[in-house]
């Protein structure tokens, strides 16, 4: 592992979910918005414009929330790791990383911390098969890598 190697991890298959899902949001929402003109069922109000902008509204909005799901990422590098998940991002250097965990019929990998926590790594979805195990192993060459700089500094 050299000094400045950068891995840089994000989710696949939830991208493409989450995207298809949006599109697919907007369309419908869309169509009702179309849809909603003239008078209301038992005709005490009519729709109006306004109405259908919020539908058009509404849909755009759900669409947003899908798309938090392609937010995560991972970045590691020789000083520490860089995690963004859906709703928080931690900044960590490896000294306090126990470990890289990747538990068999977990969701998600998942970072083990020397004070006991686990930081999950959204990022690295089972979803994703073999990349996320690539990634894993990458992260973990990268901490073994700061664990073998460390003790040879111990060693002089």
């Amino acid at each position: 592992m050299s000094e400045t190697e950068l891995v840089r991890l994000k989710p696949r298959r939830i991208r493409v979910v989450c995207w298809s899902a949006a599109v697919a949001l907007v369309v419908v929402f869309g169509a009702v918005a179309t849809s909603l003109s003239g008078p209301t069922g038992n005709g005490y109000g009519t729709f109006q414009r306004g109405d259908q902008l919020a539908m058009v509204g509404l849909g755009v909005f759900g669409a947003l929330g899908f798309l938090l799901f392609t937010r995560p990422r991972v970045e590691a590098d020789a000083h520490g790791v860089r995690v963004r998940n859906v709703i928080s991002s931690y900044q960590l250097p490896w000294e306090v990383i126990r470990g890289v965990r990747f538990d068999r019929g977990a969701p998600w990998a998942s970072l083990e911390l020397h004070d006991d926590d686990l930081l999950p790594l959204i990022a690295l979805q089972a979803a994703d098969k073999e990349s996320a195990v690539e990634g894993v192993r990458a992260l973990r060459r990268l901490h073994e890598a700061h664990k073998s700089r460390l003790a040879e500094r111990a060693d002089r």
